[in-house]
């Protein structure tokens, strides 16, 4: 981490030749986040076929439903401008739809488009570092930070030897402080990789998850400032994802079919496509949406709502032709917070579904016993009530 009172020497430029230090004096223009070309070519990766390590089980790669999910565009904007009715609107369509499948789009968010490319670019920067030097901010299994082949160890676990998935990422957690942190710590020579854009994204992220927060509150009618509150010196960890183009995408996945075991997801993606979630046994696409950002709600945060909003599967599909990028900002409780539902409103109406619990045991729980379904917070209930997680092996 590096103090942001200390001298920071200039940002480099970035692939798409502008410098990120000069971003707020470029008028933005909408933001519709393209897939950049050429391509990032991965080691052991076939031009025509895909290695065997990385074929999926045909249950996990069912083909895409045509129909599209019905995936509300919230204006997160109303909670500042006194528009009452826009008010109400947004918060009915936060309810239905978390109530249902967990996942919104917001607009109005008020994200400068122009960070928003900058992040996107600085992530393909990395990409396109040489192997040996990604390899240097390798993941340490059992940890959150740093580059990897999306979740192969956790997917591991569930498929017929070790498959890969075929796509990268790089995970740093997010923490409310003076300082500035690098998604990649080793690869010191493009130390700038993250830098005062990443600072400034995540920083833009956690206003946009506590103003999300407040219209959660409406939406469940608990008390004004509960949820907001509860997140305000939260830990967060943001994570970009690579999926380059693939020549057998039936036969694979970007990322498997999972739940995301933290409170709020922020997915700001290209305009290629591949989040999809499972609906009624359907894999339904989220299409994107210019300017738009994809929410939805983690484990934590059905914990949270004592079980009102769902935490649905969801996995992430490669491109024949394309490759994909996308950020996500995970919002998580500082560590000893204790997870509790609120008592009024719609999720103190019924008993209590999970019992209270800390972020640091549930992730400590969700890092060595992964699953791949929704009954993460179901398994995670007995294994604490085999006694104070302290004393039970990992």
């Amino acid at each position: 981490m590096v103090s942001q009172a200390r001298q920071e020497p200039p940002l480099p430029r970035s692939s798409s030749g502008i410098s990120k230090l000069a971003m707020d004096a470029i008028p933005a223009p909408p933001l519709l986040l393209r897939s950049p070309a050429p391509g990032i070519d991965l080691p052991g990766v076939a031009k025509d076929k895909i290695p065997a390590p990385f074929v999926w089980p045909q249950d996990d790669t069912r083909p895409t439903s045509a129909a599209a999910l019905d995936v509300p565009v919230v204006d997160v904007g109303v909670l500042r401008n006194g528009d009452a009715a826009g008010l109400r609107r947004a918060a009915a369509q936060v309810a239905a739809a978390c109530a249902t499948h967990g996942f919104f789009q917001v607009c109005g968010h008020g994200v400068d488009a122009a960070l928003a490319r900058a992040a996107l670019d600085g992530a393909s920067d990395f990409f396109r570092l040489p192997v040996a030097e990604k390899q240097r901010a390798r993941r340490v299994p059992g940890t959150v930070s740093g580059y990897t082949s999306a979740h192969a160890d956790r997917f591991a676990c569930k498929l017929p030897g070790r498959r890969r998935s075929p796509s990268a990422s790089t995970t740093a957690p997010r923490r409310p402080s003076s300082s500035t942190t690098s998604p990649a710590p080793s690869a010191r020579t493009s130390s700038q990789w993250g830098g005062r854009v990443y600072q400034r994204y995540c920083e833009e992220m956690k206003d946009l998850s506590l103003t999300i927060m407040e219209l959660l509150e409406l939406s469940l009618g608990v008390e004004r400032g509960y949820y907001r509150d509860f997140f305000e010196d939260s830990r967060s960890i943001m994570r970009c994802n690579y999926y380059p183009p693939c020549p057998e995408p039936e036969r694979t996945l970007g990322t498997g079919p999972h739940c995301d075991p933290t409170a709020l997801t922020i997915l700001l993606q290209d305009d290629v496509g591949g989040l999809e979630v499972l609906v009624d046994g359907d894999w339904r696409p989220v299409r994107p949406v210019p300017g738009a950002m994809v929410i939805n709600i983690g484990d934590t945060f059905m914990a949270l709502s004592n079980g009102r909003y769902k935490s649905c599967l969801h996995r992430a599909v490669v491109n024949r032709r394309q490759e994909r990028r996308s950020l996500a900002f995970f919002l998580c409780p500082r560590e000893d917070r204790v997870v509790r539902p609120p008592t009024t409103g719609a999720a103190g109406a019924a008993p209590r579904r999970y019992p209270d619990f800390t972020w640091a045991d549930f992730m400590r729980f969700t890092q060595s016993h992964y699953r791949a379904d929704t009954r993460t917070l179901d398994a995670f209930t007995t294994w604490l009530a085999r006694g104070p997680p302290a004393q039970q092996q990992a």
